[in-house]
């Protein structure tokens, strides 16, 4: 059959209206088109459905048989198709994101604010995971993109550098490198060191930069916030990238930049190459390029 929807909209208009000009104004068309829509649906049927007089147009039995079909069919075609429309326009639709919780704790939250104010059809999922875990989810198709670290095996990744994520020591404010501007990396050698677990992009970016200089580690642990408390009780220093000073503001903390330009840490934007951005995650995209666009700038 070559049936459209043009097809059931006549048949529905003119089961309503039982009037051919009627009908056709209904439908906005001339009431030759619209006849010729409602013969070829006959045509293509094998049966009349309409009996038509000189005074009425009435549904024949096989017509009576096709209304409900009919209007239930062009029904869910509109439903559907202006769900389809909503998610175009960016009224509905789901973004699914995974991030470092560093970014998910840092810089996330009002880019996400921001962007349900200006979308609030959208909804949005958030997977704070190292970077191993986010890299998973998007190669599984679990998220819709990542903000993390390039991984070494990427040709199944589109990758896009967000921002260059640089170090700092972090000490206690009575430290003596607390009184110096810039720390050398030989600053670091034998003082005692809170380090993040080995499986962090953090330690991984540190380790290799610092190679072959080796940190006297104290205590390993998982998370920056653990790491804060520690360096504030003055069990030793450590060093964090830019986007993750934002857990060591506390009183009786000092930050100062690290002096090694090797050490820098790429923010990806990170998604599948063989897959397109729906309209909902194209939004959050432009959301991440203008917000570290700014950052950047900065």
């Amino acid at each position: 059959m070559n049936l459209s929807v043009k097809h059931l909209r006549a048949f529905v208009a003119l089961a309503a209206h039982r009037n051919f000009t009627r009908a056709a104004q209904a439908c906005h068309l001339s009431q030759s088109a619209f006849s010729a829509l409602i013969q070829t649906l006959e045509e293509q049927a094998g049966a009349r459905l309409f009996e038509r007089t000189t005074r009425s147009v009435e549904l024949s039995v096989e017509g009576k048989r096709f209304e409900d079909v009919a209007a239930r069919l062009l029904s869910d075609f509109e439903t559907a198709f202006a769900e389809l429309r909503d998610h175009a326009e960016r009224r509905k639709g789901r973004v699914a994101i995974a991030a470092l919780p560093s970014i998910a704790a840092g810089d996330l939250p009002p880019i996400l604010a921001a962007f349900r104010q200006r979308y609030p059809g959208i909804a949005m999922e958030l997977f704070d995971l190292l970077a191993d875990g986010c890299i998973d989810l998007v190669r599984r198709g679990r998220v819709d993109l990542a903000l993390a670290p390039a991984p070494a095996q990427d040709r199944d990744l589109r990758i896009e550098p967000l921002i260059a994520d640089t170090f700092h020591l972090v000490c206690p404010a009575d430290h003596p490198l607390a009184s110096r501007k810039r720390i050398p990396p030989q600053a670091l050698a034998g003082l005692p060191f809170i380090q993040l677990s080995r499986t962090s992009s953090v330690r991984q970016h540190l380790d290799a930069a610092l190679h072959p200089l080796k940190l006297n580690g104290v205590m390993e642990v998982e998370h920056l916030a653990t790491v804060a408390g520690l360096v504030a009780a003055g069990l030793g220093v450590t060093a964090v990238p830019a986007l993750a000073l934002f857990q060591f503001r506390l009183e009786g903390l000092a930050v100062r930049p690290l002096q090694m330009p090797s050490l820098v840490r790429d923010i990806c934007l990170i998604r599948l190459k063989d897959r397109g951005d729906s309209a909902a995650a194209a939004a959050m995209v432009e959301c991440l390029h203008a917000h570290f666009g700014k950052r950047r700038a900065s």
